[in-house]
């Protein structure tokens, strides 16, 4: 009596892996291709992170922190965080990590800020993604990796693609809800003057929604630097894989090494982003 009746049990575990199997053989010259794209253009991106001197980079952070906040203080910190990233041996990985994290970053905006529009012009389109956003929001992470791997075998694409699925929902989320709490009389004062519903959008709601699209790209950034170590486990190298290898040797010190190279890096883009976005700051329109 205390056992769930076995009549009312069924599994979709067949189905699904049954859709995954028609897919990769139907569409198995699709996958490929992008495949070697997306490779093509992370290795490319890499490659130029890997070929520029440490010390220009190092500088153009410097240059960033500087306008981001208008303080040259800050962006000396920002600096010397980055340079002992390198001091610690880690520079070549934190910049694998950084061409990964760049990528996903950039996919998931040009993605995530039209279907946001698109759920703030639509409100089906709302009803019909937010369970999606939820969904991929929830779903354990390790999840992510098993149709990356099916599709993409191993390598930095699966975790670009695994990436990219967990970071995106925040941009999509908070673009809806800047453009939703643009005010109707600023949008009617527009359309009064003639601006068709483009000039709207981009002269109007996107800059005013830009502090909240800012935070979307902030929180999508943070939850794709998430994804470094768990990105490592299917071959993506960067500063994941010294963490996953000191686990499974239980080496403490290299795995917080490797650990604070990531959280440094999630501070330095965190803060720069948070000065740029606080300086799109709208001017109060309800005065």
């Amino acid at each position: 009596m205390n056992r769930f009746p076995e009549f009312m049990q069924f599994s979709i575990e067949d189905h699904i892996n049954d859709g995954v199997d028609w897919l990769w053989t139907t569409f198995e010259g699709f996958f490929d291709a992008i495949k070697t794209g997306v490779l093509w253009l992370l290795m490319q991106l890499e490659g130029f992170l890997l070929w520029l001197p440490w010390w220009l980079i190092i500088a153009l952070i410097i240059g960033l922190g500087w306008r981001a906040t208008g303080r040259l203080r800050f962006g000396l910190i920002l600096g010397a965080l980055m340079l002992f990233i390198g001091c610690l041996g880690l520079w070549d990985r934190a910049m694998q990590t950084l061409a990964l994290v760049a990528g996903a970053v950039f996919i998931s905006l040009v993605l995530g800020i039209p279907v946001g529009i698109w759920m703030a012009w639509n409100r089906t389109v709302e009803g019909c993604i937010k369970p999606v956003l939820d969904a991929m929001q929830t779903m354990p992470s390790f999840v992510y990796l098993i149709p990356a791997l099916m599709f993409f075998g191993l390598g930095k694409v699966p975790a670009l693609f695994a990436t990219i699925i967990y970071a995106i929902p925040p941009v999509i989320r908070l673009t809806n809800l800047g453009i939703r709490q643009v005010p109707d009389d600023v949008v009617e004062a527009g359309r009064a003057f003639g601006s068709t519903n483009m000039q709207i959008l981009f002269k109007i709601q996107i800059q005013l929604a830009m502090p909240s699209i800012m935070s979307g790209v902030n929180q999508t950034t943070m939850m794709a630097l998430a994804m470094v170590v768990l990105a490592s486990m299917i071959g993506a190298q960067g500063l994941g894989e010294p963490v996953l290898i000191s686990l499974q040797q239980i080496n403490v010190g290299r795995g917080f090494e490797a650990g604070l190279s990531i959280v440094i890096l999630a501070i330095i883009i965190d803060r720069i982003l948070q000065g740029f976005g606080q300086k799109r700051q709208p001017a109060d329109w309800s005065a």
